[in-house]
């Protein structure tokens, strides 16, 4: 059985708005890291139409070079994209219909090193179902005031156990990673 994964950047005051984070080679290195070991990204429509608008080629042509190993890594991961609302989507992606629990849990059920989740509205979905196994944290040494941050309305507390952190260098962010207790 393959873990599903959560990783969110973060600030210090738990922004999640993906415009708080200063971008860092060292985030984007470990971020491909991760991206490559995953079978698979499972996205809502928000995330995957902002990742596909800015990592999908030649958009991410314009961004500058240390960024390059990581737009060729997301680019060519497999993706699903969760979405009542879409038609149709492509960039090496899968438009998910019907119930989420029971398509995750097959997901889940095959296989592998494990399937990687982002943004914000879906994970909450996932965690309130108990399907997220692993919560990744990329924190960042910023306080912004402002924003959606983590997890907001959550119906349920969620006990976590620390399994790992890492520092990054010039980021000064710092991984933290927890397994659903």
């Amino acid at each position: 059985m393959r873990p599903l994964r959560y990783s969110i950047n973060v600030t210090l005051d738990g922004c999640v708005d993906h415009m708080a984070v200063s971008p860092s080679e060292d985030i984007h290195l470990y971020a491909m890291g991760k991206i490559a070991e995953a079978d698979a990204l499972l996205f809502g429509r928000t995330t995957y139409e902002m990742m596909e608008s800015a990592w999908r080629p030649p958009a991410s042509d314009a961004f500058p070079e240390w960024t390059q190993p990581f737009a060729r890594t997301i680019d060519a991961a497999k993706k699903y994209v969760v979405s009542s609302t879409l038609k149709s989507v492509d960039w090496n992606a899968e438009l998910v219909r019907g119930d989420l629990g029971d398509f995750v849990g097959a997901l889940k059920a095959m296989p592998g090193n494990g399937i990687y989740t982002g943004g914000v509205m879906l994970p909450k979905a996932l965690a309130e179902m108990g399907l997220i196994d692993e919560y990744e944290f990329v924190v960042h040494p910023r306080i912004v005031g402002r924003g959606p941050v983590l997890f907001a309305g959550l119906a349920k507390v969620l006990d976590l156990k620390l399994v790992g952190r890492q520092e990054l260098g010039e980021s000064g962010a710092i991984v933290l990673r927890y397994e659903a207790r």
